[in-house]
């Protein structure tokens, strides 16, 4: 059986498991005061110097963003930056808006895309277990659980393909499959 989390498990527990990036995010979510700032600092408290996929990056000169945390995963480093995530989370998709995407005539792409649209993906008001109103982050979750044990039910095949760019050329590329 193949376990399709096994490369990435240490970082998807440090987002998804119990005081991982998502449920802080959450908790935040309902605290009257919380910034983005406040969501940082509770980060790196449960996690920076604690767990080996969470990291404080190091100040880029030139970059587009501030990065505020890294994840480090088996293929590289990835930094985020927590600008309006707060806002962003708590903001789901206004059901009526929703409600039209999925009835549209005109525009068949937008109308498969909500297909499966109701109260619990969009967040429509409904309240979880344990009172807090649902979020973009517990929806991401959801979905996350739902894929995992679709995936665990069957019995795929697979090419994992990793095509590094060594020469920094364009063009010119090295293949290496793994099955």
């Amino acid at each position: 059986t193949q376990s399709f989390g096994a490369d990435l498990q240490a970082t998807i527990d440090l987002i998804e498991k119990k005081m991982g990036i998502f449920a802080i995010l959450e908790e935040e979510c309902i605290v009257p005061k919380a910034t983005d700032m406040t969501f940082k600092e509770k980060l790196y408290k449960q996690h920076l110097g604690k767990h080996a996929s969470f990291g404080k990056p190091k100040p880029k000169k030139g970059a587009r963003f501030e990065a505020h945390f890294d994840l480090k995963h088996y293929a590289g480093v990835v930094s985020y930056s927590v600008d309006g995530w707060l806002d962003k989370n708590k903001d789901p998709i206004n059901m009526t808006v929703a409600t039209l995407f999925k009835n549209s005539k005109g525009n068949n792409l937008l109308a498969y895309l909500f297909r499966e649209i109701g109260m619990e993906e969009a967040g429509g008001g409904k309240k979880k277990g344990g009172g807090s109103a649902n979020t973009i982050s517990s929806g991401h979750r959801e979905q996350l659980n739902k894929l995992m044990n679709t995936l665990d039910a069957t019995s795929p095949h697979f090419v994992r393909c990793i095509i590094p760019n060594e020469l920094k050329t364009g063009g010119k590329l090295k293949y290496n499959y793994q099955i």
